[in-house]
């Protein structure tokens, strides 16, 4: 079974648009869309969307599976930053792989919902700074304090992308796939409506501490309904 794309009515906005992009409101203004295909996965094909901030000169993706605008439950949603060394180099000194995977696989067994993945490496400070943090937590830092020792807060991450990204996708009300409240939080400012789901993560030898230090500084829920 095939995922579908945005319905006409969201379509039509990128065809009004000679540089084939679609502008939002205010800030929003910054915010394009500039393009879309079918992605085939492991977990079956969803639509691929790619969304450029102009201000951040940053691209960021949204993976879309059934009719979004359908009458009944919300949209399953997961808001995933970009881990290179868990989503693409398999790390076990994090949980990001395994939870991206369990969210493609959830939302197209749902045949609906939404995966949105943000270019915010290293929770906001960057790849090379991730690894220098990933260096001191080698000396016994955890994942908080080795981002700290470093100059940057405990999280560093922003979500303002998600609403012009979710608004374009016709959602206005949502179940959220996070651990992190903090994330709850962000969208409800958006004014959007907002059910936490829970996404368990497996504790190993390698990502124990990482698990323990999100759950004792960031407030992660670990292992509750969310």
């Amino acid at each position: 079974m095939h995922a579908r794309g945005p319905q006409p009515e969201s379509l039509a906005l990128m065809e009004r648009n000679t540089s084939a992009t679609a502008g939002f409101g205010n800030r929003e203004d910054s915010v394009r869309l500039t393009g879309s295909c079918a992605l085939p996965t492991a977990w079956g094909t969803f639509q691929l969307h790619v969304f450029t901030d102009a201000v951040a000169a940053q691209e960021h993706l949204a993976l879309t599976a059934g009719d979004l605008r359908s009458v009944g439950d919300s949209p399953l949603v997961r808001v995933h930053s970009e881990c290179l060394t868990g989503d693409t180099l398999f790390s076990a000194r994090c949980d990001c792989g395994t939870q991206l995977r369990a969210a493609l696989r959830r939302i197209h067994g749902e045949r609906r919902g939404i995966l949105l993945y943000l270019r915010q490496e290293g929770r906001g400070i960057g790849l090379a700074n991730k690894i220098r943090a990933y260096q001191l937590q080698d000396s016994g830092l955890d994942t908080v304090a080795a981002n700290e020792a470093l100059g940057f807060g405990a999280d560093e991450r922003n979500y303002d992308m998600c609403r012009p990204m979710l608004r374009y996708l016709g959602v206005s009300s949502l179940r959220l796939l996070t651990n992190n409240p903090r994330k709850v939080a962000a969208l409800e400012s958006f004014g959007l409506s907002v059910i936490r789901i829970p996404l368990p993560s497996a504790r190993t030898s390698h990502n124990a501490r990482y698990l323990e230090a999100k759950r004792a500084k960031l407030g992660h829920l670990m292992g509750c309904a969310r």
